[in-house]
């Protein structure tokens, strides 16, 4: 199983839409090499489903139930998309800047990247915030 890290701008697309629909395509992701990640995503993988821009904080965790196909908002067939389900909701948000400020996340590559919306997580990186987040 890999792990991921995909952000979302809550006032577009937020956790509680994700738990509303139950499945979504997670479409609209026009970077290169966030697209790479997607491609490489594999059923049953983990995510952490990040708000940016408002709140800038892990959420919940997210299952990629569908891997890469045509991305649906996309009218010239170049992208694709990953289809998601929620998991489970953090009871503690974990913050951007609780991230920076702890050294086991030093590495990141969001961290090291903050402009990608989709980046890979190590399972070290994926359970430390879990742990930081309320969850074993």
């Amino acid at each position: 199983m890999n792990y991921w890290l995909m952000k979302s701008e809550p006032d577009a697309f937020s956790w509680d839409d994700l738990v509303r629909q139950k499945k979504a395509e997670w479409d609209g992701v026009r970077n290169h090499l966030a697209q790479r990640h997607m491609k490489e995503m594999k059923k049953g993988d983990r995510a952490l489903f990040y708000h940016s821009n408002i709140g800038l904080e892990v959420v919940g965790i997210m299952e990629i139930v569908e891997e890469a196909a045509p991305d649906s908002t996309d009218e010239t067939g170049r992208w694709i998309a990953v289809h998601v389900s929620p998991v489970e909701k953090l009871p503690h948000p974990v913050t951007l800047k609780t991230m920076k400020a702890d050294p086991a996340l030093a590495d990141m590559v969001m961290i090291r990247q903050s402009r990608l919306s989709v980046s890979p997580v190590t399972q070290a990186e994926y359970r430390h915030i879990l742990k930081l987040g309320g969850l074993k």
